[in-house]
């Protein structure tokens, strides 16, 4: 009863459900790690996970596959191809009496995890447990954390508690523990999910701070550079021509713009991902505990500078780039208004030459009238001679006297008539 379906229609709706949350029971472990894994490792990494499926007995995803989730016995493994990276994160039904330790991880073959193609960029554990009075938040703080300073809230409106020190511990994991008072199962995965995202994207934001840190120096020194240059082209002293500056000016540009495109998608990373840090802290709607620091305060204290110093770092390079560009226009207007005088000047040179030269023509052709009638003089004294000759009355003399004003005005008149012509012509 429809017109037929847009070809993508299919796609798009079911990309809204492609990550949904895992319902999780109370208590509960879970770890998550995310590697950046390269283009060329795709193929291996994707192999390496259909080996696992093989192996435990499990049908392995299909090829171009972005998300996967299977259970192996009482793990559940659910895989994420990213932009970048890929998201691993595995959940375990029940406790121990050391969360930390016994793992979802350790549930995974031996070896698995550490051939897994790529390196580790973020690595988490995770433990929910139900809320009761025996155990308060102090004392599992620092049952949990190692004495370190640790940050949290009530989240979900007061239906749980989540703490965590983002420190990397011995055994390579950051920790995050989950009280829940009053989580639904759906709730406790959203809560889980969203504290594991705000530890990869907080860490894939601040890749780009060794970038702004290694290019501030380089940055600065394009500024003095530019800065000499612009005074150079300010004094007008004569001391370095302008085709000199324009050439150095031109490598200066180049700079900018190759140190442009090594970093932009860096900065511009660091800029998306601190924006989905703000969103997933924004949806754990914290309430803040007495003592202990919430993880949105802590991380406008920590991560928002850090993300300021990258944001300032593209912006300048954008900002003088621009500069580059305007004083480069600036001098390529100087050097043209320059070439242009020379022309100018050139052109004036040419036109007295000009000028000269039909000067001199006119002269000669003064002398080449005077030399056309003195030919046709000679002409009509050899017509004279002949009619003496023929014993006409004629005294050839007196004839080449009388043809000489004759001819005169006529090659005269002759010639201007031609200039007229020409003249005509070329309007």
């Amino acid at each position: 009863m429809l017109p037929a379906n847009h070809p993508q229609r299919q796609q798009v709706a079911d990309e809204i459900h492609a990550r949904p949350s895992t319902a999780l029971t109370t208590p509960s472990r879970a770890s998550y790690v995310a590697l950046m894994v390269a283009p060329e490792q795709r193929a291996a990494e994707f192999a390496h996970l259909c080996a696992l499926c093989g192996d435990l007995g499990v049908a392995a995803p299909a090829d171009g596959t972005l998300q996967f989730s299977a259970r192996f016995g009482t793990l559940l493994l659910k895989w994420e191809r990213h932009g970048e990276f890929s998201g691993l994160t595995l959940f375990a039904d029940g406790a121990s009496d050391a969360p930390f330790i016994e793992t979802a991880v350790t549930l995974l073959p031996a070896g698995w995890l550490a051939q897994m193609p790529g390196s580790t960029l973020v690595a988490a554990h995770a433990l929910l447990i139900e809320g009761d009075d025996r155990h308060t938040p102090a004392a599992l703080l620092e049952q949990h954390f190692e004495g370190n300073i640790v940050v949290g809230a009530a989240i979900g409106d007061g239906a749980g508690l989540a703490f965590t020190d983002f420190r990397i511990h011995e055994d390579g994991y950051t920790r995050f523990l989950l009280i829940d008072h009053n989580f639904t199962e759906r709730q406790s995965g959203r809560m889980l999910q969203r504290l594991f995202e705000i530890e990869a994207y907080r860490v894939l934001a601040l890749l780009a701070l060794p970038t702004a840190r290694a290019q501030g120096p380089r940055t600065r020194a394009i500024e003095l550079a530019l800065g000499e240059l612009t005074a150079q082209i300010a004094a007008e002293d004569g001391s370095t021509s302008d085709e000199a500056l324009l050439h150095e000016l031109t490598q200066l540009a180049a700079a900018v713009e190759s140190s442009l495109a090594t970093t932009e998608f860096r900065f511009n990373a660091c800029i998306a991902y601190h924006a989905l840090v703000t969103t997933r802290i924004e949806e754990l709607r914290e309430r803040r505990l007495s003592g202990v620091q919430p993880i949105g305060e802590f991380m406008t204290r920590r991560l928002s500078p850090a993300v300021s110093t990258c944001r300032h770092a593209l912006r300048r390079l954008h900002e003088l780039s621009d500069r580059v560009a305007k004083v480069s226009g600036l001098l390529s207007t100087r050097v043209d208004i320059t070439r242009e005088r020379q022309n100018q000047a050139l052109l004036a040179s040419m036109e007295r030459r000009t000028g000269l030269q039909l000067r001199l023509q006119q002269t000669v052709e003064g002398l080449s009238i005077a030399a056309i009638v003195y030919y046709a003089s000679g002409l009509v004294g050899y017509a004279a001679k002949a009619g003496k000759a023929a014993h006409l009355p004629i005294n050839p003399d007196l004839v080449v006297g009388i043809a000489l004003p004759v001819l005169f005005v006529s090659v005269w008149l002759g010639l201007r008539r031609v200039h007229r012509k020409l003249h005509a012509a070329d309007h």
